[in-house]
């Protein structure tokens, strides 16, 4: 076999939708003749922790080094799981966090990854680098990997460095730093795989020495392995409720706000077609929302179930009959395409879409079985709430395109992830 080093600070037994994308490749890489050995977090402090992926882990028998710095959740790490705060000191702590260290606050954790990773490079003959950003700080010390041991370093893109939509640039100085850090990594770069095209559009037009070819498109995904114990259930007209389903957490301008006044105004207008709703979420549900509810006394529709290990997600999303996927406007959204949409296009439900015009968007317009507005527009996601229910009770709710599905199939991703790495090694010899 091919040996590949996976440089990932997002990992299990951490959890959300963030440690899937490298997760999933990795439990898939040794089918394509590739055996990864991933440098990761030891432990730390996190919103999420699940033993679920961590078990996909031990049964795929993937070689995990763990190592630890002085990051902030290093240092919580005492804590286990904590709890997020509320959504304004989030993002005041975010925003000192990125005033003081550039490119972000796992300096301390990368550098360690990469004493980790000379260690075993002085021991072992790895073929390629494999690097997943954010953190960005971990695809600097690829870069010095590469120029010590000469490896070719692949580097994946899960979010936009440059004006990503969570960047905070206090000053000018911290952006050219920024520019200055990735283009220096973009150089000596050997692939750069990205999410979604509009993240492509954005690091060319930024970085002009790259060519179209430099940039690969591997979009997020599901695994079918996941769903089958829990294949997706049809919605059933015996069934006196339909089930909205979110699956995730809310921060920055992803929010329920507009989503419960629509549905505050649909119950005004329409009670007997609100009376139908089950609203369901699966997450972290601030204290402020839960005040929205009773605000709006939207009780007796909401049910909110708390954080759930990925296994028990699954089963959720399985059992619901709509799906919800929400993200805001606001700078730089339509370069994002959360993980977890994918995960519910892998469900083959309908889904509710409140997306501003971009990646997100027109993915769910390729899925065909997509109710789509504009989240800032109430009027738009009533007039779907009705549109829904008038389909559901005609048992006529729209079918996905299955061809679009499956090129979201995790084992295939990662065949393609692998086809990359096989022709950079090429280029080499």
């Amino acid at each position: 076999m091919f040996k590949v080093l996976v440089i990932a600070y997002y990992y299990p037994p951490m959890g959300m939708s963030g440690v899937q994308r490298t997760l999933k490749f990795t439990k898939y890489m040794k089918k394509y003749n590739w055996e990864p050995t991933v440098i990761t977090a030891g432990d730390v402090g996190y919103f999420a922790h699940d033993n679920s992926l961590l078990s996909e882990v031990a049964n795929a028998d993937i070689r995990v080094v763990r190592t630890e710095g002085k990051e902030p959740n290093s240092v919580l790490k005492k804590f286990g799981t904590i709890s997020l705060p509320r959504e304004w000191i989030r993002k005041l702590l975010s925003n000192l966090s990125k005033t003081f260290f550039i490119p972000d606050n796992k300096i301390s954790w990368s550098q360690s990854a990469y004493k980790t990773a000379k260690d075993l490079l002085k021991n072992e003959k790895y073929d390629v680098i494999f690097v997943s950003i954010p953190p960005f700080s971990a695809f600097s010390i690829a870069i010095q990997l590469k120029k010590e041991f000469e490896i070719p370093v692949i580097v994946d893109y899960r979010d936009l460095w440059l004006n990503n939509q969570f960047a905070f640039y206090p000053t000018p100085l911290h952006k050219h730093l920024h520019k200055k850090k990735e283009y220096e990594a973009l150089r000596f770069s050997d692939k750069i795989i990205v999410v979604n095209r509009r993240i492509k559009e954005e690091i060319l037009k930024n970085y002009g020495f790259l060519k179209f070819e430099d940039i690969v498109i591997i979009p997020h995904g599901f695994d079918q392995e996941d769903f089958l114990n829990c294949p997706p259930q049809k919605s059933s007209l015996k069934k006196d409720k339909i089930r909205i389903l979110y699956s995730g957490i809310f921060y920055e301008n992803i929010t329920p706000k507009l989503f419960f006044q629509a549905f505050n105004e649909l119950r005004k207008e329409f009670p007997y077609i609100a009376n139908f709703f089950e609203l369901h979420f699966i997450g972290h549900f601030r204290k402020e929302n839960l005040k929205l509810v009773k605000k709006l006394k939207l009780e007796s529709f909401v049910y909110v179930h708390g954080y759930m290990e990925h296994t028990e997600v699954i089963k959720k999303l399985s059992e619901a009959d709509i799906l919800w996927m929400m993200l805001g406007n606001g700078k730089n959204m339509d370069t994002v395409t959360a993980g977890k949409l994918f995960e519910y296009f892998g469900t083959r439900k309908p889904i509710m879409a409140l997306l501003p015009d971009g990646a997100s968007k027109n993915a769910c317009v390729e899925y065909e079985a997509s109710f789509i507005s504009d989240p800032d527009n109430i009027i738009d996601i009533k007039n779907n709430f009705i549109k829904m229910y008038n389909l559901f009770i005609n048992n006529k709710l729209p079918i996905p395109n299955e061809e679009f599905v499956l090129k979201h199939d995790r084992e295939f991703l990662t065949k393609l992830l692998t086809q990359q790495f096989q022709f950079n090694l090429k280029e080499i010899q």
